[in-house]
């Protein structure tokens, strides 16, 4: 059950949770996030994916550990990421490592985590002696693979084994809310498919759903997504708009950058296209795999893309930049382009991890393993499918998968064995242990504040409504007081409004908040020193620098607001 996954969890043990579909491993992750936050603990959250990632406002494995486009490293570049100040500031504090969808990650990647946290915290204990948690499912979809190695799944690399790892496999479902579909993944699961499986899917071809919105079509292949997200945007008879990519660097890395990415050379959209980010950018409200609808054009000659996302909210879609860096960090390649593509239909690989109230699946052209149980898994009810088609590889799952699954399912009985062998007080002192080798909150007062406190953070719409509720008064508020009192906000919160509009519209003018010249030009003299000194206590973990030695290095004479404007 979920609540013995995360005694397991509480213990500071490393965990292996996993389990079917719907069972909630993201519902316990997250508890457990905000169990270690109330504590003042922050975990770093990884997954494969830009869309993995954000389920659990997480980053890619490949921006986390500055892999670039490697899916291996060696002890040249290890040591090449030594000498970086943001990944030692970075590495030095994190204390737990929850990495989710870990059945679409590689070995090689696996490893590469734990030889590289080996190497920054210079400790040969695996993953450098820090907690880990691996998240997913081995019955959904494989990393894909350019390479024809035998091994393709985490569990394979000797990283794995090392790391010594409790397994909690979750049982209750709660994504799926009727037994037809429940019986259908169970089957799938097993490996042994009853005519009642098919009797069932049979019973959704071709069906038409009663639903008054248009449900999002999984395919197994690109070029189906292409095709049908092209029929849909010819229906369109509003104008076309046609951005082209633009690119710096040597044609073989363009290519490179073209091949690892989902960037198009040209993107055509229109009004009421239906489209997906395919950048991360959470400054700007979007990730890898956030979906929206172009409402309206810039009226400038860029003539730039209006979306309103699937959280109401509304942002202009700048260009943005894909790049490969070279051993010294230097950008040798780059294109610029509108991180959009079109997305009536999406395929398979892309939907994992999603939840879908219906969806328009074909699956006649499967050619992975687990194909057809990610797609079927990913809707609550029988009644939310329509089937285009299935064939024999479509229910199918991998036959090493099958022949492990008992064995993590004895696994799992041993973790619940020894979890349930101690006594609420004995399991208390472990969890109060871990928390202070931490160097966490263990006061119930302080960590009952700190809940209270987390409570009572804005959920991402109502801090996107705050910040634009700001930018509308600029024109009639004189002073950052007068703004603050007008929006209701601290100076501080308008702070940071003002620099989330800033970085969404550079050119917005917030010059009457500006301190005088020569305040500006001590304190970017000051900026400009402590970046050359580039000491690590005077950067966050992100590699922004810290207010304080910027107030320090300026005898105190200056305003941290002040500081702050020049800053933005």
């Amino acid at each position: 059950m979920q609540q013995t996954a995360l005694k397991v969890l509480k213990s500071g043990q490393n965990v292996f949770l996993t389990g079917s579909a719907g069972t909630g491993k993201t519902y316990v992750l997250n508890e457990y996030v905000l169990y270690l936050k109330s504590r003042k603990i922050i975990p770093t959250i990884v997954a494969p994916t830009g869309i993995a990632a954000s389920h659990l406002n997480g980053q890619t494995i490949h921006s986390c550990f500055s892999l670039g486009l490697k899916d291996s490293v060696d002890e040249h570049f290890i040591s090449l990421l030594l000498d970086k100040k943001k990944l030692q500031t970075r590495f030095k504090k994190l204390k737990i490592l929850i990495i989710d969808e870990i059945s679409m990650v590689s070995p090689n990647i696996f490893t590469a985590m734990d030889k590289i946290l080996q190497a920054f915290k210079e400790n040969d204990k695996p993953f450098g002696g820090i907690q880990v948690i691996l998240s997913g499912d081995f019955f959904q979809l494989p990393p894909i693979s350019q390479s024809n190695d035998s091994k393709r799944f985490s569990w394979q690399s000797p990283s794995w084994k090392e790391l010594d790892l409790q397994t909690c496999y979750l049982e209750k479902k709660f994504r799926q809310d009727d037994n037809q579909l429940i019986f259908v993944l169970d089957e799938i699961r097993s490996g042994q498919i009853s005519q009642q499986t098919y009797d069932i899917l049979n019973q959704r071809h071709q069906k038409e759903l009663g639903i008054e919105f248009t449900p999002t079509k999984l395919y197994t292949h690109n070029l189906d997504v292409d095709r049908i997200n092209n029929n849909e945007l010819n229906k369109l008879s509003t104008g076309a708009v046609t951005y082209s990519y633009e690119s710096e660097g040597a044609k073989t890395n363009i290519e490179k950058l073209f091949k690892s990415a989902l960037v198009q050379e040209e993107l055509t959209l229109k009004k009421d296209a239906v489209v997906m980010f395919i950048k991360n950018n959470p400054e700007k409200y979007y990730i890898n795999g956030t979906t929206g609808v172009v409402i309206d054009f810039s009226k400038d000659e860029k003539q730039l893309p209006i979306v309103k996302l699937s959280n109401g909210y509304i942002i202009k879609v700048e260009y943005e930049d894909w790049v490969i860096e070279n051993d010294k960090g230097k950008v040798s390649a780059k294109i610029s382009q509108i991180p959009l593509k079109l997305a009536w239909a999406i395929t398979i690989h892309k939907s994992q991890g999603m939840t879908l109230d219906a969806a328009q699946i074909d699956l006649s052209k499967t050619f992975e393993v687990g194909q057809g149980y990610v797609a079927l898994s990913r809707i609550k009810n029988i009644e939310g499918l329509k089937l285009m088609g299935f064939n024999e590889k479509a229910l199918s799952v991998d036959p090493l998968i099958l022949s492990i699954d008992p064995r993590i399912k004895q696994a799992s009985k041993k973790a619940y064995d020894k979890i349930e062998s101690y006594d609420e007080r004995q399991l208390e002192l472990i969890n109060l242990a871990y928390i202070e080798k931490l160097g966490g909150l263990i006061d119930q007062k302080a960590i009952a504040k700190e809940k209270e406190v987390l409570d009572k953070e804005p959920q991402i719409e109502e801090k996107i409504a705050n910040h634009i509720k700001t930018k509308n008064l600029v024109q009639s508020s004189d002073t950052l007081e007068i703004l603050a009192k007008n929006a209701g906000f601290s100076v501080s919160t308008i702070m940071k409004h003002l620099s989330l509009i800033k970085e969404e519209e550079p050119r917005f003018d917030i010059s009457k908040y500006m301190p005088n010249l020569s305040v500006i030009n001590k304190v970017k003299k000051v900026v400009n020193e402590i970046e050359d000194a580039n000491n690590e206590e005077d950067f966050t973990e992100d590699g922004k620098i810290k207010l304080k030695p910027i107030f320090v290095k300026l005898n105190e004479e200056i305003s941290y607001n002040d500081i702050k404007m020049v800053l933005i």
